[in-house]
């Protein structure tokens, strides 16, 4: 099967404005961004969606989900509020078929959000 993007991002084959990344994520910034921090934390592993996420990826969830916090302090977005946004399925806007967490601030955010 063919690589997807986020995996030749993850794999350094294709450049990025990478932010964070260790043995089971990278995080890299949106090339259009919707805010301004805007970030996607990418699992290494190919899982097409949140959907697609099984028993045996609890552990890599759980690691996305804590980074998620550590990348947002970092990004200095923490303490004045942040989103994170997980699209699955073209209805929802995903346009890459490989899971990842938007990480949005520096500015207000509205609700509802689409």
């Amino acid at each position: 099967m063919e690589k997807t993007l986020f995996e030749k991002i993850a794999e350094h084959e294709i450049p990025a404005d990478i932010v964070y990344e260790d043995e089971l994520c990278v995080a890299f910034r949106d090339i259009s961004p919707a805010a301004p921090q805007h970030v996607l934390l990418v699992p290494r592993k190919p899982i097409p969606d949140i959907a697609a996420a099984q028993q045996e990826d609890a552990e890599l969830l759980a690691h996305l989900m804590l980074k998620v916090g550590e990348i947002a302090r970092m990004l200095g977005i923490a303490e004045g509020g942040f989103r994170t946004v997980l699209n699955t399925g073209a209805l929802a806007g995903q346009t890459v078929p490989h899971l990842h967490i938007h990480i949005l601030g520096g500015r207000s955010l509205q609700w509802p959000p689409g």
